[in-house]
This record gives structure tokens, sequence and C-alpha cells, in this order.
């Protein structure tokens, strides 16, 4: 039996792609807000949505199918340079490092940027090889609402503080060399998928 070929998103030497990686469980208008903005503050030419098989770190015993969130991204998704995919769950992986290292090989040449919200940074220190996806990657953090004022407070942030560009050389992230870091601010949505799931009774 031949296992299933790989379904990797189009993808070439010095494309600028953003790496958003979620449960998006559902998927959500501030999901687009901040893709909209990474793609034109980072000058991006593509985002995937990197649907994930489960979040580590959370419970997953109430999460929706991997279909049904691929599904829903999609109908989401409302720009053609937005590509959803599930390539964690087709290449069995768990952990954002893991999945980075992966696709740094499988994309020679591709600019790779990884892409979180705020929230995230603040508990970024908690990930698996965290300091290795910041060795390795470009980071772009999406300002949220309530964590604007700690993210200078993060471990992350702390521990690379001369990773920051500025804002207003957003632009040159996917070109910098890591560790490299910029904070994005842009209109917000106060949405949140854990908040969408309690309205929902799940």
């Amino acid at each position: 039996m031949t296992s299933a070929p790989l379904r990797l998103p189009p993808h070439a030497p010095g494309l600028r792609i953003g790496i958003f990686g979620g449960s998006f469980d559902p998927p959500h208008r501030g999901h687009a807000l901040a893709s909209r903005l990474a793609l034109t503050r980072l000058r991006l030419d593509r985002i995937w949505w990197l649907v994930t098989p489960g979040n580590p770190l959370k419970d997953t015993s109430g999460l929706a199918s991997l279909d049904a969130r691929m599904a829903a991204a999609r109908r989401l998704a409302d720009d053609p340079r937005i590509v959803v995919t599930d390539i964690e769950a087709q290449i069995g992986s768990r952990y954002t490092a893991q999945t980075l290292r992966f696709l740094h090989r499988r994309c020679p040449g591709a600019k790779l940027v990884w892409i979180m919200g705020a929230d995230n940074l603040l508990q970024f220190d908690r990930w698996r090889d965290w300091e290795e996806i910041m060795r390795t990657t470009p980071v772009a953090v999406i300002d949220r609402p309530g964590a604007t004022l700690k993210a200078s407070s993060a471990k992350a942030a702390q521990r690379f503080p001369r990773a920051w560009l500025a804002e207003q050389d957003a632009c040159l992230l996917a070109q910098a060399k890591p560790p490299a870091l910029v904070y994005l601010h842009g209109p917000r949505s106060a949405l949140s998928s854990t908040e969408l799931r309690r309205r929902s009774g799940r």
C-alpha cells in the first residue's frame, strides 16, 4: 500500500509566504483581519492557514473534525492569496517547530514568516522548541485586544530584545535574518474561537 501524495500549497523560491497556524475552531473575522493586515504590511505573496489537528497546550476533546474546520476556513478566506492547508495532519506533526523544520526543507528559497496573535506571544515560551522557531523563522505578532501592553513583558520578547524591527520596517521582515520580530497594529476584532464555541454551547 502506498501513502497518499503530499498536498503542499504552491510555492517557489523567493515567494514571501506567511504561515498562520491554529485550530480555526471556528474560523472567524479576526483571522481574516489579521491575514489582510499581514499581507499588506509584510508585503506577502501568500498566507497559508495551517489548520492544526489539535493544539498540544489545549483540551481537544470537543474539537470539531479537521474536515469541518477546513471547510469553514475555506468559506471564510475571502482573498485568493489565502490558502487553507492541513499539512500538519498530512505529515503527522503536532508542534510548530516540527512543522517549520519540514517546510524549510520542502520549500527551499521560499521566504517563510510565522504569524501569530499577541495573545500567543505571551505564552510562546511554553511552546516546544520555541527558541528554535525564533532562530529559524521571522515572526510577525498581530496586536490583539488585551495583549498590547503586555507584549513587551513576554519571555520571548525579553529573550531576544534585539530581534525587534520597527513597525515601519515590517516590509523587511520576510528578508530579515532570524531572530527577527515585528509587532503589527491595525484593525482588531474582539472575536475569539473560544468565545464563539461558548456561545454555540460547545
